[in-house]
């Protein structure tokens, strides 16, 4: 893992903050859960949080897709690793490795377009072929103020209604996209570096519980790999009023705030807490459990 640089620091450091604040303002919960942990005494102020990993979604069409996306995070010194294949849902991602371990791991996924119906294809390329070379290739990724306007601008057209509603009854994924495009999908808090008592998944999800925040409950609510090392939950996500083209306003999922727990890995159990670092927790992604968080979004979930 080779350390970036102070200027490549700085312009991740800023694209980060980005997201994040926009994020912050989208998405009430994100401020729910942290206020919730201020009031107990878990935090003091959201500094102390490790941002386990961010997520994007994208679609798998020409110019755009982790082909073109990842360049972004590459280009700050992140490094592709796992695949990961989602056969129902029609999805492939990757999880993206960070260029030093105080920021988040990335975890981008694509739709893929040409396995929908042709009716969904038809909907999806009308937008996306509007698109006829790759953004990113155009843009200065020295430059945080414009790789944040891009990340939170359009890149086609505002969808109908009744395109964004065809799509949501095939993938709740494509619909999701065509309308929020690369808004970050979510952000994760590391629970287990939280403070005895609510450091394991199952103690934070009480405690959230009791807090009155609602869980995603497909798959369990609590998502576990099958090594047992890799625990996760997330809330579902939050409504939001949608303004299409023609001025129809519907409310659809927004964006949510995932928790996981990394255990420490067998070799090193044996080591004293405060000797622990990342490289000693279990690392990288499952697809079981992704494959339910993807559902906070979805509509058995939010109950819309």
């Amino acid at each position: 893992m080779n350390s970036p640089s102070t200027t490549d620091k700085q312009t991740l450091d800023a694209v980060l903050d980005g997201l994040m604040r926009r994020y912050t303002e989208r998405v009430p919960d994100v401020r729910a859960v942290i206020d919730a942990m201020i009031d107990a005494g878990i935090i003091q102020t959201s500094d102390e949080i490790e941002n386990d990993h961010i997520a994007f979604r994208t679609m798998g069409v020409p110019n755009l897709g982790l082909a073109s996306f990842e360049k972004i995070f590459l280009h700050y010194g992140y490094e592709r690793r796992d695949e990961y294949n989602f056969i129902e849902k029609k999805l492939s991602a990757y999880w993206y490795a960070p260029p030093a371990p105080e920021y988040p791991r990335i975890f981008a996924s694509e739709l893929r377009v040409d396995e929908l119906s042709d009716e969904a294809q038809r909907i999806i390329h009308n937008y996306t072929d509007t698109v006829t070379s790759d953004p990113v290739d155009a843009l200065n990724l020295d430059d945080a103020e414009a790789v944040d306007q891009f990340l939170h601008q359009p890149l086609w057209q505002t969808p109908t209604l009744a395109d964004y509603q065809t799509l949501l009854k095939e993938s709740e994924y494509a619909a999701w996209v065509i309308y929020n495009r690369y808004y970050l999908n979510h952000f994760t808090i590391s629970v287990h570096n939280l403070k005895p008592g609510y450091s394991t998944i199952d103690e934070f999800v009480a405690f959230l519980t009791d807090r009155g925040l609602r869980l995603n409950s497909a798959g369990g609510t609590i998502k576990v790999s099958p090594d047992g090392d890799l625990r996760q939950a997330s809330t579902v996500a939050q409504m939001i009023d949608a303004e299409f083209t023609g001025g129809d306003v519907f409310r659809i999922a927004g964006s949510y705030v995932e928790f996981a727990e990394r255990r420490v890995l067998p070799p090193f159990r044996d080591l004293p807490a405060d000797q622990i670092t990342r490289q000693h927790r279990r690392e990288g992604f499952e697809t079981g459990n992704a494959d339910k968080i993807f559902e906070s979004t979805f509509t058995t979930q939010t109950g819309n």
